[in-house]
């Protein structure tokens, strides 16, 4: 997720004709999809070859460097993509990372592949839906949701807190209130993604548009999946 109003110079898409916004708004969700599919080709690559396996026993010992690595590649590949000037820098941004994210859900994948059967699949199905209903609330209304720029930086750095805290000190644990907390923080940064989709991106910047929008969406299919798993 990315919170910077730097943009690079350029036109923003509100600036822009009906049908240059249109086509960067479909350039950004093919990218975006792209993007899905790529992680779900690689995930599956990795389970089929028994990577899977090796890279669960190296990572599942240490939930602070997975946790720690997805928020800050997720930081990292939007800052880098926002600010490249060329293409190719966007899309190798853009590559690595779903790469790294690929890697780093392999062990939260793993486990529910081998203690609940069906729930990967149930989690990406509620993502997806309401992935779907916040992104019909803003191409809807076209409120400009970037007010929550504030509260994103300031939620983001607490549940980091919080999910440093637990596992230095071990004494509490984050649990299902806790992810269900982090799905609705997701879905603030979803709605606040696809509102500089709308209102804010340069118009030669739909690859860092995807990216940001990936990162939020993989964010909330990771806490989704781990309510599934607090259940079994």
């Amino acid at each position: 997720m990315n919170y910077t109003d730097s943009y690079s110079r350029g036109l923003s898409v509100a600036e822009l004709g009906s049908q240059a916004r249109g086509a960067f708004v479909s350039r950004t969700y093919a990218h975006l999809f792209g993007a899905i599919a790529a992680f779900t080709l690689i995930e599956v690559a990795l389970f089929k070859s028994g990577v899977a396996e090796g890279i669960t026993r190296v990572m599942a010992g240490s939930w602070l460097l997975v946790l720690g690595g997805f928020v800050l590649v997720s930081w990292l590949a939007s800052h880098v993509a926002l600010r490249a000037v060329s293409k190719p820098a966007q899309y190798a941004a853009l590559a690595g990372f779903v790469v790294a994210e690929a890697l780093i859900f392999v062990p939260l994948l793993y486990l529910a592949n081998e203690f609940a059967p069906g729930v990967i699949a149930s989690a990406a199905g509620i993502t997806l839906v309401a992935f779907a209903a916040l992104t019909a609330v803003v191409f809807i209304t076209r409120k400009d949701f970037s007010f929550l720029r504030g509260i994103l930086m300031w939620g983001g750095i607490i549940a980091l807190v919080l999910i440093v805290a637990s596992l230095i000190f071990g004494g509490f644990t984050l649990g299902l209130w806790f992810s269900v907390g982090m799905v609705a923080f997701a879905g603030a940064c979803i709605l606040y993604d696809t509102s500089n989709i709308l209102h804010h991106y340069p118009e030669d910047r739909y690859v860092a548009a995807a990216l940001s929008l990936f990162a939020s969406v993989a964010l909330m299919f990771w806490y989704v999946l781990r309510i599934f798993l607090s259940r079994r």
